[in-house]
């Protein structure tokens, strides 16, 4: 089946926006500046914990871009498949990633999109769905967005979340707050004939393919 490399490529980083529209990839730049300002100093974000089916121990790596522009995840085994003689239960894999995110004293930061891609290999009659939710430690605030697909489908998918500047939500300032990553996939035969397999994947066979999260950043009151 697909495997291969998927980078998630973020942009400062913290719950953010709560993804309630599905645009092009490219947000516009705020008023302030925000998408293209970053923090001259480094940040650095390290894996507090990492959860699901979807990331077996082992398969899944953190790393920040030079320019605090974006930090990457790198699965190798995220694959979604129902039919003929798959496991009962991978029809749905899930990946839960609680990182600590530091960053320069005075910054703070949102996600202002994130679009992501895969591949998937659907039989007549059978569909999938891509979802994805984020939130701060502690926070009652959690969106999801779904991406549903149908087959016929054999190729590579993309879905985009964006969410407007006035509606980012914003990791709060001078307090740390974990920030967690929650993505799942699921695959469903519907009227698809059982003994033919169907799956989605969140990785490549090239490496390829990668799901992107723009950061937006500003400075906190006071600075």
């Amino acid at each position: 089946m697909a495997r291969g490399l998927l980078r998630f490529l973020l942009s400062g980083g913290a719950l953010a926006a709560l993804l309630t529209a599905a645009l092009p990839a490219q947000a516009a730049p705020s008023p302030s500046g925000g998408f293209d300002n970053p923090p001259p100093d480094k940040i650095i974000i390290k894996v507090a914990t990492v959860n699901g089916s979807g990331c077996p121990q082992g398969t899944t790596a953190v790393a920040v871009s030079e320019d605090n522009t974006a930090f990457t995840v790198t699965y190798s085994d995220y694959l979604a498949q129902a039919g003929g003689n798959s496991d009962p239960t991978a029809f749905r894999k899930n990946c839960q990633l609680n990182l600590v995110v530091h960053v320069p004293q005075g910054f703070t930061y949102a996600i202002a999109s994130a679009d992501y891609r895969g591949f998937a290999s659907l039989q007549p009659g059978a569909s999938a769905v891509q979802r994805a939710s984020y939130y701060f430690q502690g926070s009652p605030n959690t969106a999801y967005r779904n991406h549903p697909f149908s087959g016929p489908l054999s190729d590579s998918w993309q879905a985009t979340d964006s969410t407007e500047w006035a509606q980012l939500v914003w990791a709060p300032c001078g307090v740390q707050r974990n920030f967690n990553i929650n993505t799942e996939l699921r695959v469903n035969l519907g009227t698809s004939a059982p003994d033919k397999v169907s799956f989605m994947t969140m990785d490549s066979t090239d490496g390829d393919i990668s799901t992107v999260y723009h950061l937006a950043w500003k400075e906190c009151p006071g600075k």
